[in-house]
């Protein structure tokens, strides 16, 4: 008899096993078929924009463009940047399937010397809810008055 009841167990187990398996593929199709429905924020070019090497106070600025390759309007909630020296402008208006557009990012290198990279985080209706942009480039410090002719200068 205790035998019996070791099958019975293992069977039930089975079963649950089994029924578990199922509800999760149903899950995962489904969740496939949604995510297959999103909008898709799609580079043209690169995510990264290396503008060289310039000179402190100089202003960068890129457009990065994309498209949406989704099924629905691509909606851009918001944007930031990794310092406030970098500035996003976005479009507003949703972006309708097929259709192009672009990021315009403006980049202050006042006060900044050295290599620099900046990170612009864009924030959208996809999945995944975010993308990253990069700037990148070296800036070449502001020549510094002498002390010479600084005393020069105040006589």
């Amino acid at each position: 008899m205790f035998p019996m009841k070791k099958i019975a167990l293992f069977a039930c187990l089975g079963l649950a096993v089994a029924f578990s398996g199922c509800s999760k593929t149903e899950k995962n199709g489904e969740e496939k078929q949604a995510n297959s429905k999103l909008p898709v924020f799609a580079l043209i070019d690169s995510a990264e924009y290396d503008f060289g090497t310039i000179q402190e106070g100089a202003i960068v600025e890129h457009e990065f463009k994309f498209r949406n390759d989704g099924e629905y309007p691509l909606i851009l909630n918001n944007i930031s940047s990794s310092c406030g020296c970098t500035t996003p402008e976005w479009p507003k208006e949703p972006i309708g399937p097929k259709q192009s557009s672009s990021i315009k990012v403006r980049f202050d290198s006042k006060h900044k010397a050295g290599p620099q990279v900046k990170t612009i985080t864009v924030y959208a209706n996809t999945e995944p809810a975010y993308t990253e942009l990069r700037l990148k480039g070296i800036i070449n410090a502001a020549p510094q008055p002498a002390l010479a002719d600084s005393a020069t200068a105040r006589k």
